[in-house]
């Protein structure tokens, strides 16, 4: 079984979905739900789930949220000795709102997330036989920045999904072999504003130069892109019923990862993870969304791509 390490962030997911967004000083009813989310416990508990040993690092609260994190953690059997309890700070919470075709949008306050250090992240367990790191932008720079560099040091592949879109320090783009934006964190890095299949290309060309051996850009509806030194490749989506996009980020990253460690061709992780993220697409929450390895295969084997 292959090792994939984590730099986790860790946010209790308050979920309500309406039939749209409130406007403006409007107030508008909807069906409320709590689950446990943040992009590096998703990312985690996905790769679980697909076959991969996991260990993750991050920070929760000495609070009922991260009591609840840890647990989850134990539940799934992932290795949490990397695991930080803050006794400072809460658990991270992220405010979502869902609509009835599965768009959401999502305000966030990290909390203990953004206290993670980079001494929090050197644990050799962390690196010991991991083939792939994967690392997101919900943490402090300084220790996503710490971790791919160990990760490196240790002979694994690092992929980075620079989600939240921010700005990337050029000292981590270059400790990154993998890099795995959607299409608005693609722009926020590039300083494009065109759309589509063209431009994600464009996009991923340009990225290309600032260090990564290879840009997965991830388009929703229309696929995702895959380019590097010898290829550019447009892989479609596959066609499933949609009722919560929360998290399909996540599982199309874990599931990548996945497949880069044990051995794929890029092309074939890229269509692997699309798989992975259309299935999460096809219930509610983050977490609870996260599919396992069979739920793939089965798309895979009869689905065909839109």
């Amino acid at each position: 079984m292959v090792k994939i390490t984590v730099l986790g962030s860790f946010n209790m997911d308050l979920v309500m979905r309406a039939e749209r967004r409130p406007l403006a000083g409007e107030t508008l009813q909807g069906d409320f739900a709590m689950h446990l989310g943040g992009k590096g416990f998703n990312q985690a508990v996905a790769a679980r789930r697909l076959g991969a040993d996991v260990a993750i690092t991050g920070r929760v609260g000495d609070d009922e949220f991260g009591r609840a994190f840890l647990a989850a953690l134990d539940r799934d059997g992932l290795d949490r000795c990397a695991v930080v309890t803050d006794p400072t700070a809460g658990t991270g919470v992220a405010s979502i709102v869902v609509e009835p075709d599965g768009a959401n949008t999502i305000l966030q306050d990290p909390r203990a997330n953004r206290g993670l250090t980079a001494a929090d992240v050197a644990a050799p367990a962390l690196f010991d036989a991991a083939a792939v790191a994967m690392l997101q932008l919900e943490t402090s720079m300084s220790a996503a920045i710490e971790l791919a560099r160990r990760a490196r040091a240790a002979g694994a592949t690092t992929l980075l999904n620079p989600a939240p879109a921010a700005a990337v320090p050029e000292a981590l783009l270059a400790l990154t072999d993998i890099l795995v934006p959607n299409e608005i964190e693609a722009r926020t890095l590039t300083g494009a504003a065109d759309h589509g299949i063209d431009a994600a290309f464009g996009m991923a060309a340009a990225l290309l130069q600032r260090g990564p051996r290879a840009v997965v850009l991830t388009l929703g509806e229309h696929g995702a892109v895959l380019a590097d030194a010898t290829q550019r490749i447009h892989v479609p989506r596959f066609d499933v019923h949609a009722v919560d996009t929360v998290g399909a980020g996540d599982a199309f990253c874990a599931a990548l990862a996945v497949r880069i460690a044990e051995g794929a061709p890029l092309a074939d992780a890229v269509r692997f993870a699309n798989a992975a993220g259309a299935v999460a697409t096809t219930r509610p929450g983050a977490e609870p969304s996260m599919p396992h390895r069979h739920e793939v295969e089965s798309l895979l084997s009869r689905g065909v791509p839109a």
